[in-house]
């Protein structure tokens, strides 16, 4: 006789599986949340000081870096990863993260790695001040490699309609400024992957480092008048993400001698990666970028210190970022 046991789900693990992750999920909870632990779907009220309440969404993976944490066995920061790139998206057009669920796909249940990744995700989006809602675990048997993972989630957001930050705004001669990466974050695994090879072994704990969460720093700071837009740099670096929030014909300078690099990219640089790559796939030890008016310039810096924020470029009448 077959059964679904026998096919390689484990349904008795699924369901202690959940119970061993009720605490850390519910910790996050706050009197917003509308719904029960373990129910078909849970919800959140929108907070209160709203006139015209916009819900905004954003929805991400961990991508590759799951590979090297498998390798690593080190699970204890994919969670930080997940909940930073979602909340940061919703943060560079000024929305506030009010629930975030999250979806984990595993070849075979590992109650020890299964827990430890959803209490990370958990802590993560206490740091965000977001309750995680819910989620789920898919076990995939056949299709997935047993100890095989794969981790995306989902946030919804809010923000006053016509409060958004974007191209509108920007002006030619606001200040660019950058919030500092230590790390990688969650992007560009791939090319680190096949550019250290087997060598990956050796720099995994430098490799592993959870991201950065800006957001609550971030809108602290967005909602003052002056801040014109903001720039969350994930795939596609500085070049790339500084231009999604320029109009046309105003783009950017940024000068890279203002920040120190983090280790991790020269790192990656001395394996052949040419420059413009380089520039076009890290962050290169920016994470964050908010395009200022320059009168609120050292009210945003003072705001931003916990992030060694500084002053990394300014905004032209010309096409395109500038980087050097």
């Amino acid at each position: 006789m077959t059964g679904y046991r026998q096919a390689g789900v484990d349904l008795g693990g699924a369901e202690r599986h959940v119970r061993a992750i009720s605490s850390p999920v519910t910790a996050t909870w706050t009197d917003s949340v509308v719904g029960e632990f373990g129910g078909f779907a849970a919800g959140v009220t929108i907070p209160p000081g709203y006139v015209e309440p916009v819900l905004m969404m954003s929805t991400d993976g961990v991508g590759t870096k799951l590979e090297l944490a498998r390798r690593g066995g080190r699970w204890d920061g994919v969670g930080y990863d997940l909940v930073a790139m979602c909340v940061d998206d919703l943060a560079a057009v000024g929305a506030r993260s009010i629930g975030f669920v999250d979806y984990l796909a595993v070849g075979s249940l590992d109650a020890d790695r299964d827990r430890t990744i959803v209490e990370s995700v958990a802590a993560a989006c206490r740091i965000a001040g977001c309750p995680l809602l819910g989620g789920e675990t898919a076990e995939h048997p056949g299709v997935m490699e047993p100890d095989a993972v794969d981790l995306a989630g989902a946030v919804m957001g809010v923000l006053e309609r016509g409060s958004e930050l974007g191209p509108h705004l920007v002006a030619d001669g606001d200040v660019v400024i950058g919030l500092t990466s230590p790390n990688l974050r969650s992007n560009g695994f791939s090319l680190v992957r096949a550019v250290l090879g087997d060598d990956i072994d050796e720099h995994v704990e430098l490799l592993l480092q959870p991201s950065v969460i800006y957001a609550p720093v971030a809108l602290a700071t967005v909602e003052s008048e002056g801040v014109h837009a903001a720039a969350h740099i994930t795939g596609g670096g500085l070049r790339g993400n500084l231009g999604r929030v320029l109009p046309p014909g105003l783009g950017a300078r940024v000068d890279p001698t203002t920040w120190e690099r983090p280790r991790v990219f020269d790192l990656i640089a001395a394996r052949g990666v040419p420059a413009p790559e380089m520039w076009s796939t890290f962050n290169m030890g920016i994470g964050f970028c908010l395009i200022v008016d320059p009168s609120v310039e050292r009210q945003v810096l003072e705001g931003l210190a916990e992030h060694s924020a500084r002053v990394i470029g300014d905004v032209v009448a010309e096409d395109g970022v500038t980087i050097g």
